[in-house]
């Protein structure tokens, strides 16, 4: 069984340039989320034609990391093709995160600072690793993994999708088997940035569904966001039983 619950706000900015998007397509589920970056309401344009064109391509294609790897590829295409032809939208990017549940394998991917956690029985497992200056100096041993988030360059990104690339810069994870209880977060740096692992796990043993998983986990993100002019943050919570 799967079950799953959406969330996108604009925090105290002016507007959302997070965007987030699902589709089902017979017993298949494609779950999607961007943060956009470029301004002037290009970032907005920038992360809903990634989240489009994730979904397009499993509408058609449906599961799997074939399905996954065009995805991306074909975001990256309808970006550079919107600049091209519109001076202002020039500076767009944005990140992307997917997650395909099939009936048997689940694929994920990602470009950029925007996250995925994978928790398996109420335990975080694994998480994706920021394209960033700050998730560099970690695996370079100069900086420990909790400082990335008050770190000052932790909003420089190395890769995002709406920069020209000779190869892809995404990264797409092996496959893993639907086993049992198991729970994903898709994040934007908006919300992770305002809530630890420990909090987001703590709030997964508490909650009955992931429309509660993410209530109770919003709650720490307005409170620790308080005063601070809040980043849109965005989250999708996917249970797979």
């Amino acid at each position: 069984m799967i079950t799953y619950h959406l969330l996108s706000n604009q925090g105290d900015r002016g507007n959302n340039e997070d965007n987030v998007g699902m589709y089902q397509r017979e017993q298949e589920y494609c779950f999607v989320l961007a943060d956009g970056l470029g301004g002037h309401g290009k970032g907005e344009l920038a992360s809903q034609l990634g989240v489009e064109s994730s979904i397009k391509i499993f509408a058609v294609k449906g599961a799997g990391q074939e399905s996954m790897d065009l995805s991306f590829k074909d975001a990256q295409k309808s970006i550079l093709e919107k600049q091209s032809v519109d001076i202002t939208a020039r500076d767009m990017k944005t990140t992307l995160v997917i997650l395909h549940v099939g009936e048997r394998k689940i694929w994920w991917g990602h470009i950029g600072d925007s996250r995925l956690y994978y928790f398996q029985n109420n335990k975080l497992i694994q998480r994706t690793l920021d394209h960033s200056v700050p998730q560099m100096l970690v695996a370079a041993g100069q900086l420990k993994e909790k400082q990335i988030r008050n770190h000052p360059d932790r909003n420089r990104l190395l890769r995002v999708l709406g920069v020209d690339w000779d190869t892809p810069k995404y990264q797409l994870e092996e496959p893993k088997d639907r086993t049992g209880k198991q729970a994903f977060l898709l994040c934007t740096d908006g919300f992770w940035e305002l809530i630890e692992e420990k909090k987001m796990q703590h709030c997964l043993k508490k909650a009955k569904t992931p429309e509660e998983w993410v209530k109770l986990m919003e709650e720490i993100v307005r409170k620790n966001g308080q005063g601070k002019n809040m980043d849109n943050y965005s989250a999708v919570a996917v249970w797979v039983e």
